[in-house]
């Protein structure tokens, strides 16, 4: 399966101002991608890029004083698969878990396990442990939760999603995270390219999507408490404790964003060939 996805970002600043982005796929895709347009910029502006103690890939750059465009755009071939599930993922006794797994059984900025450990196992401590336990975790916060953009608040907590019962998908991952954390199953959170592939279209505006990882059996597993079904062609941009580690953008002043844009499809082999050509 091919799939192109990118973003195209203005954002406007008072003064020249530093900037770290996460906008792009993790640096395991490399090998995958068959075609990209590269960083772009208007004005054109010098740029890096490093790996974080994630494995996430950065963007460094200095936005100028004004209107600032960024976009990319990549073609990546994939499996075209749905998530993977495995009903027979076991959970991990705490004392035998990999070292690097034991910080995202903590909790975190927006992930409070110290506020929500009763409720959790109030809930959810007479579930089948391993995969069903986590699946009953999703199926709750889907449930607890209202989906809508005009909810969407970057400061709320898992807690607060929880007790206001709404949120966007960032808030769906939180809460399910903090579940999991506090039942002794690592979570992490992650961000991700995902479009409409195999489901009925959202006439919703695209955006970047929220959803997360849990260590069961072994190897980390996905589930998204939002859509709570197996989706294809998630394309993993960054991962982390919560939101906190893995903000699109951190500027280092004040900017305002004036315009977002986010993409993702499917497209066919001629699609490829036609970028390729034009590109050349």
């Amino acid at each position: 399966m091919l799939i192109r996805y990118g973003y195209e970002l203005t954002i406007n600043c008072s003064q020249r101002t530093p900037m770290m982005c996460l906008l792009d796929e993790r640096p395991e895709y490399a090998s995958a991608i068959r075609y990209e347009s590269g960083l772009l910029t208007q004005p054109a502006i010098p740029t890096t890029s490093y790996t974080d103690a994630c494995g996430n890939s950065v963007r460094r750059l200095v936005a100028p004083l004004g209107h600032l465009t960024i976009s990319r755009s990549a073609i990546i071939e994939i499996s075209g698969d749905p998530d993977p599930v495995v009903w027979d993922a076991w959970e991990i006794p705490v004392e035998k878990l990999p070292n690097e797994c034991l910080v995202f059984l903590l909790g975190s900025r927006y992930c409070e396990t110290d506020r929500l450990g009763d409720l959790a196992w109030s809930l959810f401590g007479q579930t089948t442990p391993g995969w069903p336990r986590v699946q009953a975790i999703c199926d709750f916060v889907n449930a607890h939760l209202t989906f809508g953009y005009e909810y969407a608040r970057p400061t709320r907590t898992a807690l607060e999603a929880y007790e206001e019962r709404v949120g966007v998908c960032r808030d769906f991952a939180h809460l399910a995270v903090a579940f999991c954390r506090c039942m002794n199953i690592p979570a992490r959170y992650v961000n991700v390219f995902l479009g409409d592939i195999g489901v009925p279209p959202d006439p919703s505006p695209m955006d970047y999507n929220a959803w997360f990882e849990v260590y069961l059996g072994g190897r980390w597993l996905i589930f998204d408490a939002r859509h709570n079904r197996p989706r294809i062609g998630r394309i993993t941009v960054s991962r982390g404790r919560d939101a906190m580690d893995v903000p699109l953008a951190t500027s280092f002043g004040l900017h305002e964003l004036k315009r977002f844009k986010v993409w993702t499809d499917e497209v066919d082999p001629a699609f490829l060939q036609e970028a390729v050509r034009r590109s050349a």
